[in-house]
């Protein structure tokens, strides 16, 4: 396949509207066809998601009301960076407000969110020899509650997908050689 046939040119860019960690933008592009085209694109600094584990190997989850799923998920700790955060202090920042755990963290990798009309990247990170050392302290629209499950029952509700975050739950086992 010749490269020509894909290579698009973006003309223009323009903010349509912000919100708390997310901007929504108009991009404009010509298309290899000559045409021009407008797509809505999602923008964040940067998500991190947190596979995080006990000394016992009890995986750490966060219960949470989802609003574009409509429902309560079991989720891997975890959300936006902030502006000028890399992902390993967001990884603790995160892994400490929504649990009130620390551990070891490590960045695994990173990969592009799941959503082609998004510029976001979702960094992978492992905490291991995770311990409470306080109360979770979640944002003011956050109602959480802290989980504990076996490597087994993590493995079943990855199975499940009923989680965001089903691909890095997927890769931190791997990594860990718990798959």
């Amino acid at each position: 396949m010749e490269k020509k046939k894909l290579e698009w040119k973006k003309l223009k860019e323009s903010k349509i509207r912000a919100g708390h960690h997310r901007i929504l933008v108009n991009k404009t592009f010509r298309l290899p066809d000559g045409r021009v085209a407008e797509y809505e694109i999602l923008k964040r600094l940067g998500i991190v998601c947190i596979f995080a584990l006990t000394p016992k190997n009890r995986v750490i989850l966060v219960r949470q009301y989802r609003p574009g799923a409509e429902m309560v998920l079991d989720e891997m700790p975890g959300g936006n960076m902030d502006e000028g955060e890399t992902p390993m202090r967001a990884a603790k920042r995160e892994l400490l407000e929504e649990t009130g755990y620390t551990g070891k963290i490590k960045l695994v990798g990173w990969s592009f969110d799941d959503d082609a009309y998004a510029e976001t990247r979702r960094y992978h990170l492992i905490a291991t020899n995770c311990k409470k050392v306080a109360e979770p302290k979640p944002d003011k629209n956050e109602f959480l509650e802290v989980v504990e499950v076996s490597l087994g029952e993590f493995r079943k509700h990855l199975k499940s997908r009923k989680l965001t975050d089903v691909k890095v739950g997927y890769l931190c086992l791997d990594f860990l050689n718990l798959l």
